[in-house]
C-alpha cells in the first residue's frame, strides 16, 4: 500500500483563467501518487457562503482553504487538498472547494454550470451550500441542476433519448447534501417538529399542475430528487456575529456560536462516516490516477467544446488502466523469466512449463488492475503479446542451444582435429583410430549438460561437415593398408624360413642335448650298477665275517661249557679222593 500523501494545504486543481478551465499539472501529479481509493467531497454554492470554511473543518484545519472577507470570490477554479481519511484507514480523503456561483465578476452562468458539473462528475459525495432557508429563490438559484442533462451525457451511443439517458445518470452521480447556512426558521411543520432531513424532502414536494409556473416549481426540485436518490440536509445558525466573520478563521472554538460548533462537527462527522470511496460505473474504485485521468478527460473534452460522456470517459479510463495493466503484466513476465528461465533449456517442454506458470501470474497480474474490458480486447492483446513473447524465448532457446552445442564442440573435438592435421591418423589402420577416438568424444560431448534441444541436430551438423574428413582418413588406411599388406606377406614368409631355420636348429639342438643326457645318465646308471655292486660284496663280506664270528663264539661256548663241565668233574673227584671212606689209589 502506497503511504499517505500529506498536503501542507490546498492546491489549485482545476483552473479557470479568462473562463477557461485547465488541469494544473501539480494537483494532477499529487494524484498521481495516491494509490489508496479516495473519497471525494466538493462543495459547491453562491459566492461568500463560506463553502471554505466547511471545508477546513473537514480537513481538520482552522486555515486551509482561503477564507474571503470581502464580496469579492476568493477561491478561482476547483481547488483540491488530500487528507488522510480519519475513519478509513488505507483511504485518501479528497477535499473540492468550487469558485463561489453567481460572482458578479465573472458574469458567466456557463462557467459556473461547467463548475457545478464537473463537482458532480467527480465527487463521490456532492454538498450544495446556500444561505437561508430552501424558498423558491434558493431553487432558482439552483438552476444548475436543471441544465445538467445539457452539460452531461451519461451514454454516447445514437439512438438513446434525453430521457433514457438522464434515468442513467444516478448509477454516476454522487450522494447530495444540502447545507443552510445562517438558517432561522424554526423546524417544524404542521406545529410538529421535523428533522432537516424531512425539512429538505418537503421543500422538494412537487405540485400539481401542467401550466408553465407549475412546471419551473416542479423542474428542480424533480431533478434533484431524480438524480439524487440519496440526499441529506444540515443547518448551520450563524457562526459568530457579523462583525467577526471577517476573521472567522482566527477565531478559537470558544468564540464561536456553540450551536454553530455542534452543527459542524456533526456534519464532518457524518461526511466522515457516511462519504464513499469514488466509483465508477461496475463498482470500480477509484484512486488518484484513475482521478487524475478523470479531471483530465472532463476538462479536455469540455475544452473541445463538447460534452462530457460519462459511459466514454470510463471506457477512456478503462483503456487507460488496462494499457498500463498490459504493461504491468508484461513487465511482470518479463521478470518472472527472467528470474526463472536459464537458456538453453534441456527441453521445450522445460521452457513452455516455465512460460506456461509466468503467464498466468501475468494474467493474474492484469485481472486485478484492470476493468471493463470490453469483449476482452486487452486481455487478447496480452495474449498476443505473451504468445510473441514465448515464441522469442523459443527462438532464443534454439540459437542458445545451438551457440552452447556449437562452443562445447569445437572444444572437445579441437584436440582431434589438430591431430589429423598433424597427420597422426594418415597410416594403416588409422580409421580405426580415428573412429574410435571420435567415439569417445561424441560420449564426452553428451555426458555434458545444459546442451539444450539442439544438442543431437547440432552434433549431426558438426559431423556431416567432417565426412570429407573421415573419408580422407579411410581412403588414405586403405591405400596404405593394402602396400602394408604386401609387405607384410613378403615379411611373414621370411619370417617363416627363418623360424623354419630356428626350428630345425633347435630339433638338431634338442637331440644333441638328448644324446648327451643318455650318455650321462648311462654313465651314472654304470657308476650307480658298480657303486651297487661294491655295496653288495662289501655287504657279503660283512655277512661272511659276521658268520664266522658267529662260529667262532658258538665254539669259543661250547669250549667254555665243556671245560667248566671237566672241571666240575675234577673238583667232584677231588672231593671224592680226599674222603676217607673212599680212597681210591690210582695207579
Amino acid at each position: 500500500m502506497a503511504s499517505e500523501i500529506h498536503m501542507p494545504g490546498p492546491v489549485c486543481l482545476i483552473e479557470n483563467i479568462n473562463g477557461k478551465l485547465t488541469a494544473n499539472q501539480t494537483a494532477l501529479k499529487i494524484l498521481s501518487a495516491v494509490k489508496q481509493p479516495v473519497v471525494v467531497v466538493a462543495i459547491v454554492g453562491l459566492y461568500r457562503t463560506g463553502k471554505s470554511y466547511l471545508m477546513n473543518k473537514l480537513a481538520r484545519k482552522n486555515k486551509g482553504f482561503p477564507l474571503g472577507s470581502t464580496v469579492q470570490s476568493n477561491t478561482k477554479g476547483i481547488w483540491m487538498w488530500c487528507v488522510p481519511h480519519p475513519n478509513m484507514p488505507n483511504h485518501t480523503l479528497v477535499l473540492l472547494d468550487t469558485e463561489g456561483l453567481g460572482d458578479v465578476e465573472k458574469g458567466d452562468n456557463q462557467n459556473d454550470s461547467w463548475i457545478f458539473a464537473l463537482a458532480i462528475l467527480l465527487s463521490s459525495t456532492f454538498v450544495y451550500n446556500s444561505m437561508g432557508t430552501i424558498n423558491q429563490q434558493a431553487m432558482d438559484q439552483l438552476h444548475y441542476v436543471t441544465e445538467l442533462t445539457d452539460r452531461i451525457r451519461a451514454k454516447c451511443s445514437p439512438g438513446n433519448s434525453e430521457v433514457d439517458d438522464s434515468a442513467d445518470f444516478v448509477s454516476f452521480f454522487p450522494a447530495f447534501v444540502w447545507t443552510l447556512r445562517d438558517f432561522s426558521l424554526e423546524l417544524e411543520a404542521n406545529g410538529q417538529p421535523i428533522t432537516a432531513d424531512e425539512y429538505l424532502e418537503l421543500s422538494l414536494k412537487l405540485k400539481k399542475g401542467t401550466d408553465q409556473k407549475t412546471k419551473s416549481f416542479n423542474e428542480p426540485r424533480l431533478c434533484i430528487r431524480k438524480f439524487f436518490p440519496q440526499k441529506k440536509c444540515f443547518i448551520f445558525d450563524r457562526p459568530a456575529q457579523r462583525k467577526n466573520l471577517i476573521h472567522l478563521e482566527q477565531l478559537q472554538e470558544g468564540e464561536l456560536n456553540p450551536e454553530f460548533v455542534e452543527q459542524a462537527a456533526e456534519f464532518c462527522s457524518y461526511i466522515f462516516s457516511n462519504s464513499k470511496p469514488k466509483t465508477l460505473s461496475g463498482g470500480i474504485t477509484v484512486n488518484g490516477p484513475r482521478l487524475e485521468s478523470l479531471v483530465l478527460t472532463y476538462v479536455n473534452v469540455i475544452s473541445s467544446g463538447d460534452l462530457p460522456c460519462m459511459e466514454d470517459t470510463v471506457l477512456a479510463l478503462a483503456q487507460i488502466e488496462n494499457s498500463a495493466a498490459v504493461q504491468k503484466a508484461i513487465a511482470h513476465y518479463d521478470k518472472q523469466m527472467s528470474q526463472k528461465v536459464q537458456l538453453p533449456t534441456e527441453t521445450h517442454q522445460e521452457l513452455l512449463a516455465l512460460h506456461r506458470a509466468s503467464e498466468k501470474q501475468a494474467i493474474e497480474v492484469f485481472m486485478k488492475s484492470s476493468f471493463k474490458d470490453v469483449d476482452q480486447k486487452f486481455l487478447k492483446d496480452l495474449q498476443i503479446q505473451l504468445e510473441a513473447k514465448q515464441k522469442n524465448f523459443c527462438k532464443q532457446n534454439l540459437q542458445a542451444s545451438s551457440d552452447r552445442c556449437s562452443a562445447l564442440l569445437q572444444d572437445i573435438f579441437s584436440p582431434l582435429e589438430e591431430e589429423v592435421n598433424q597427420g597422426i591418423y594418415s597410416k594403416p589402420g588409422g580409421y580405426r583410430l580415428y573412429i574410435l577416438k571420435m567415439e569417445r568424444l561424441k560420449k564426452n560431448y553428451y555426458q555434458k549438460p545444459r546442451k539444450g534441444i539442439e544438442a543431437d541436430k547440432t552434433l549431426q551438423k558438426y559431423l556431416m561437415s567432417k565426412e570429407s574428413v573421415s573419408d580422407a582418413i579411410l581412403q588414405t588406411d586403405l591405400t596404405l593398408t593394402a602396400k602394408e599388406k604386401e609387405l607384410k606377406e613378403a615379411r611373414l614368409k621370411a619370417e617363416a624360413a627363418q623360424a623354419e631355420a630356428r626350428r630345425l636348429e633347435e630339433i638338431e639342438r634338442q637331440n644333441q642335448l638328448m644324446m648327451e643326457q643318455r650318455e650321462r645318465l648311462h654313465q651314472e646308471q654304470v657308476r650307480q650298477m658298480e657303486r651297487d655292486r661294491a655295496n653288495w660284496l662289501a655287504e657279503q663280506q660283512r655277512a661272511q665275517e659276521r658268520k664266522i664270528q658267529e662260529e667262532v663264539e658258538k665254539l669259543k661256548e661250547t669250549f667254555q661249557a665243556e671245560n667248566r663241565r671237566l672241571q666240575n668233574e675234577l673238583q667232584h673227584l677231588h672231593r671224592t679222593a680226599n674222603s676217607p671212606d673212599d680212597i681210591c689209589i690210582l695207579l
